[in-house]
């Protein structure tokens, strides 16, 4: 019955993180922060690249039960949240940004001891926050991608982005669709995954090429983010949360990606009920989380 329950808990899991995934806001890393399985994630998927045999099988044992909930959750949020992006923009990128106004709190609270007396690493976050806010004014003013045609520029910039994304969703920080929508992909990837899911094969090119690339980043970055937050957690902490606080800015521009440009989020078109909705969902997310260590005790 443990086992079952373990299995059952681990696929849960899975779930919530790619419906985090799934959407610009908080990244799956951040759900299984929340949730208190993400140190276990990080080391079995380092231990899958570069550990022995032995931890090889034990993290694929795992991960196979997380992916099986990833998988389940992604295709229900690609066929659902492709559509309410462009009908209902502005309803949820007012509940994204109630997911990452909520989180961080929580992060700060859980890095409590990481933080406190180490200010001086509020730089990381300045810089990180930096960073997001200036890739989303370069993004929105000057790229222009049309992946519909595949060139070498197109496979290479699929390819890079799907890196880069996949390692802002293994980081409990900013969410790797946010940086997708930064990247002007966000849209495009999920129209293409909810047609593949409806059969239409001319869309394998640019998921293979975008799978590519995350299997890339999987291998690359796992084992630098554990390193930093091993050797460099406060560091690494402080980065994350400027990274959660700059993609708030990114969110706000969702609206002027779409195919039909809207203008960006502001005070007349934020919806506040969506906002205490993705703050809500935290809040049960961390509730969650305290009930499942109190029945472990």
């Amino acid at each position: 019955m443990k086992r079952i329950t373990e299995y059952i808990s681990n696929i849960f899991n899975g779930f919530c993180m790619a419906m985090a995934d799934s959407v610009p806001g908080v990244s799956g890393g951040t759900v299984a922060f929340l949730l208190g399985f993400y140190d276990k994630f990080i080391s079995s998927l380092d231990r899958l690249f570069r550990g022995k045999l032995e931890e090889k099988i034990e993290a694929f044992k795992y991960l196979i039960k997380i992916g099986i909930g990833w998988a389940i959750g992604f295709c229900l949020c690609a066929t659902i949240l492709s559509s309410l992006f462009t009908t209902k923009i502005y309803l949820m990128s007012s509940l994204f940004i109630g997911f990452i106004i909520f989180a961080i709190p929580v992060v700060i609270k859980e890095e409590k001891s990481n933080l406190k007396g180490k200010y001086k690493n509020i730089i990381f976050s300045l810089l990180a926050a930096l960073v997001v806010i200036e890739i989303s004014i370069l993004t929105g003013k000057s790229l222009n991608i049309d992946i519909d045609n595949l060139n070498v520029w197109t496979a290479l910039y699929m390819f890079v982005t799907g890196a880069i994304a996949i390692s802002a969703m293994v980081l409990p920080g900013i969410s790797g669709s946010t940086l997708l929508l930064v990247f002007g992909l966000y849209i495009p990837i999920m129209g293409y995954v909810k047609r593949f899911l409806h059969f239409d094969l001319s869309v394998v090119p640019q998921l293979v090429i975008f799978g590519l690339g995350i299997i890339f980043g999987l291998v690359f970055f796992t084992g630098l983010i554990k390193k930093c937050l091993e050797k460099y957690r406060s560091q690494t902490i402080y980065a994350i949360l400027g990274l959660m606080l700059g993609s708030i800015y990114s969110i706000t521009l969702g609206p002027t990606t779409l195919d039909v440009p809207l203008e960006a989020l502001n005070i007349h078109n934020f919806n506040i009920l969506f906002f205490i909705i993705g703050g809500l969902i935290i809040v049960c997310l961390e509730l969650m989380k305290y009930y499942r260590d109190k029945k472990a005790k």
